[in-house]
């Protein structure tokens, strides 16, 4: 078997990802030697390795001897490990963002400003608009820290949290991106149930997307990038026709109804929700561009991730507006979003006959290019919460994470708006405040590059900070995000008050304002009382 090739570079993977630290203990030794052998590091003691059966450790290795598959699991890619910078490797950044938020997942979040907030097509497109464009700022941001220092964005994040404390948001974002598995595989069982007429349960459409990406995620980052190099293509071609096919149904008169507090309410919220989706992302930022060499230019870095993050959620997000508007003047849109928001994908093709199914399920399997690197990280995060964790291969977690998604998909595939309503703006709420700790660590603390970071103590405690005003300003934060959240389950106290009682979702901005206020003197006294 031929191997594959590096995307950006043309140069064999094998040697890129199978000569540094793999997630076995077999592979990991050699980043242990390298990290000990630092000067700043001889006194730390490198992590204690788990025992491995010889037989596990033999077939580990037949395994990982796949061509192209990626053994190397979180341990840091060495700057000699990595290919060189090139213009086509700075266009990959955008091109890797455009392909896998240029989604149907993605577009279902604009159904939710006129559907559900009974907003007008005006007001939704704005808040969606600009919810996307903010919050595509604090993914775009953490991505600079993948090619600095060569670890996943989990393994950053230990930089800022501390070693135990950045577990937790570790475990926070394994659910994200099992979530967002979960959302994209109920939305493509929707529409390619809709476009086999019935004929096909959604069970097996979720069963379909959920095969292809545990294929693609298992063999890791170099076909991972092969497939999103091009899947957008397809996807950008089917949504065009949608554009055509659905445009002049779209009713952009429509206007939102309620009293004018409860419309400032509900575009509030709207906007939260649709910040939340691109922010997501935030804490797999880093995660795909350490094989970059070091000389990144951290400016381009950020541009291009922010040019791929909002081109594509943008454009999604206010096709599903359209869509969503036109359920209200279209009775056989109205029809159609009865049985389910697949369906409504479908019937904005209609008139197009066999031609408009198969758009559908182009549409329909555009979704494994946003289940890809949302597994992928979800089984970085397994490695990253203990030793134990790290001591199963990559490949396996990921085999882990599709079968939970698998598994949610088929019990929530009846709920997915209730999903989307409530589990995307809880997410956001927590990564919000987690990059704005990061923030304030990075330009205060570490008055920006200047004091540097030791990227090669990415496994010695006593090297990272302790994370007690870390840990402690996230807490806060969530308290602030508590009583500013309202959600069908909860309405926080501060969040029934906006809206003239109608209440509205600002926990996301409670949070991360308190903590942006207690982390600065938590962290200056942690300083003064452990030096670290």
């Amino acid at each position: 078997m031929n191997p594959l090739h590096h995307p950006t570079t043309g140069l064999p993977v094998a040697d890129l990802e199978k000569s540094g630290a793999g997630a076995t203990n077999v592979s990991s030794r050699n980043s242990v030697e390298k990290t000990t052998l630092d000067s700043s590091s001889a006194s730390a003691s490198p992590p204690a390795l788990i025992p491995v059966p010889t037989k596990l450790q033999r077939w580990n290795n037949k395994i990982e001897s796949f061509a192209g598959l990626e053994a190397r699991g979180i341990a840091r890619v060495l700057p000699e490990e990595r290919h060189g910078s090139s213009v086509m490797g700075y266009a990959q950044m955008a091109i890797l963002w455009f392909s896998a938020n240029v989604t149907a997942n993605n577009l279902a979040v604009g159904l939710l400003g006129p559907l559900v907030f009974e907003l007008g097509f005006v007001d939704s497109a704005m808040m969606a608009t600009f919810g996307s464009l903010v919050g595509s700022i604090p993914t775009a941001y953490m991505s600079i820290w993948g090619a600095q220092s060569g670890n996943r964005t989990m393994i950053v994040a230990r930089y800022f949290m501390g070693y135990n404390p950045a577990k937790l948001t570790c475990f926070l974002n394994m659910i994200i991106m099992v979530g967002y598995g979960t959302i994209s595989c109920i939305i493509s069982g929707q529409l390619l149930s809709a476009v086999s007429g019935g004929s096909m349960s959604i069970v097996v459409g979720i069963i379909i997307v959920a095969l292809i990406s545990w294929l693609i995620a298992v063999f890791g980052m170099a076909l991972f990038h092969i497939y999103e190099r091009w899947a957008w293509l397809p996807q950008l071609i089917a949504l065009f026709v949608l554009v055509g096919s659905a445009g002049p149904n779209f009713n952009p008169t429509l206007q939102s109804s309620g009293s004018s507090q409860a419309i400032t309410a509900h575009r509030l919220s709207f906007f939260s929700l649709c910040l939340s989706v691109p922010l997501s992302w935030a804490g797999a930022g880093s995660d795909f561009y350490v094989y970059y060499p070091e000389t990144t230019n951290k400016k381009l870095t950020f541009l291009m991730t922010f040019s791929g993050l909002t081109l594509s959620f943008v454009w999604v997000t206010l096709m599903g507006v359209g869509l969503g508007c036109g359920v209200n003047s279209t009775p056989a849109w109205a029809d159609a979003y009865s049985t389910s928001s697949g369906a409504l994908l479908l019937a904005g093709y209609g008139g197009l006959g066999g031609f408009g199914k198969f758009c559908g399920v182009i549409v329909a399997l555009g979704v494994i290019a946003n289940n890809i690197p949302g597994t992928y990280a979800a089984a970085l995060g397994c490695q990253v919460l203990g030793r134990y964790g790290k001591a199963v291969p990559r490949y396996l977690w990921v085999c882990v994470v599709v079968t939970v998604y698998f598994v949610c998909a088929i019990a929530g595939r009846n709920n997915l708006f209730a999903i989307f309503q409530n589990f995307l703006a809880l997410m956001g709420y927590w990564l919000l405040i987690f990059v704005s700790i990061v923030l304030e660590e990075h330009l205060i603390f570490k008055q920006g590059m200047s004091l540097g970071f030791d990227w090669t103590q990415w496994e010695n405690k006593k090297a990272l900070p302790v994370g007690i005003a870390a840990l402690v300003a996230f807490l806060v934060g969530w308290a602030g995000a508590i009583i500013g959240m309202d959600q069908v389950w909860f309405v926080g106290p501060v969040a029934v008050m906006v809206g003239g009682g109608t209440g509205a979702d600002i926990g996301i901005w409670l949070g991360s304002g308190f903590a942006l206020i207690v982390y600065p003197p938590l962290r200056y006294l942690e300083l003064k009382t452990f030096g670290r």
